[in-house]
């Protein structure tokens, strides 16, 4: 599916969202490999592939991928197996070893305990030292989690939340995808255990809040928010950088709010359609040879001392 040439009107489709033009200007869609270098609140894009790079004294480096929908089969991807293995591998052939890989969530599409091993064994061998996943709405289709909790519950809390500190950084693994109608939700007893766990940090620490669904209303229609996402990041408020990881909407998005800074990943099984292309969020099958320029991986890098992240996106193709 081609974009557009021409933007839509500016036509709110929520009060609390942004509008199809917005989306456009903060966004980059099929095919939208970008670099991403955060830095006093301010993002700066450069196309991946480009003399840009993450900075060579960055003091923890990881990865993000998302999206792996292992088991999905259909025309807009007919081996998710294998552009999920070709993902790892440009993970293990970054120039700098990530010191692990964060995965936001739909490792699996019909949550089968066959599919989570797979995913499981898939990711065992990868050449960084740890993995830490969430869950997606399609990992828990029929019973609320537990499967996935299983798999890769331990030590995890209620329905799978955590958080770690790694070299300066504090991280919160959310899950905001049980207990919804239509958009995430975290609920009362997952917003405690934010304001419990940040209150004896330090405001200058970097916060990195990873979860499946974005903690913005990025498109309410198509259940692209997290209702109660306001709360938990009001938690958050007093922190001097604080960004948000995710992915469910199978492409890149970068948005800024004052101390808060959004990242949407890409996936590496299927695009969708960018907000309100069509009736909803639907896997989109592209012409030959143009899957991979849609899939793709993300190197995360942090210098100590500092409150920034850069960022860098790379399509498998």
């Amino acid at each position: 599916m081609n974009a557009p040439d021409i933007p839509p009107p500016d036509t709110n489709d929520d009060p609390a969202g942004m509008t199809r033009r917005q989306l456009l200007r903060h966004s980059a869609w099929f095919g939208g490999a970008v670099v991403l270098a955060v830095a006093a609140g301010e993002v700066v894009s450069r196309v991946a592939g480009s003399s840009d790079t993450l900075p060579s004294n960055a003091t923890l480096r990881f990865a993000q991928i998302s999206d792996s929908h292992i088991g999905f089969h259909g025309t807009a991807n007919t081996d998710v197996t294998d552009s999920f293995s070709d993902a790892l591998h440009r993970i293990d052939a970054l120039e700098h070893r990530p010191d692990f890989v964060i995965h936001t969530g739909d490792l699996t599409h019909l949550a089968t305990p066959g599919q989570f091993d797979q995913v499981k064994q898939m990711m065992t061998g990868m050449r960084t030292g740890h993995v830490f996943t969430v869950p997606g709405e399609h990992d828990s289709i029929d019973d609320a989690g537990q499967k996935y909790r299983r798999a890769f519950g331990t030590g995890t809390r209620g329905d799978g939340w955590y958080s770690f500190d790694i070299r300066g950084v504090h991280f919160i693994a959310l899950v905001n995808t049980l207990h919804m109608s239509k958009l995430g939700h975290l609920g009362t007893e997952q917003l405690d255990f934010i304001r419990k766990d940040v209150a004896g940090l330090s405001s200058d620490t970097p916060i990195v809040v990873f979860s499946h669904i974005p903690m913005f209303a990025l498109y309410p229609s198509w259940g692209w928010a997290t209702d109660d996402s306001v709360q938990a990041l009001s938690l958050l408020r007093r922190f001097a950088s604080v960004t948000c990881l995710n992915g469910h909407i199978h492409q890149l998005f970068t948005k800024t709010e004052g101390n808060v800074t959004f990242h949407s990943a890409t996936t590496t099984a299927y695009p969708l359609p960018r907000p309100g292309d069509g009736p909803g969020p639907v896997p989109v099958t592209l012409p030959a040879g143009r899957l991979r320029h849609a899939l793709g991986i993300r190197e995360v890098g942090y210098v100590r001392g500092g409150h920034a992240l850069a960022i860098r996106d790379e399509r498998l193709g």
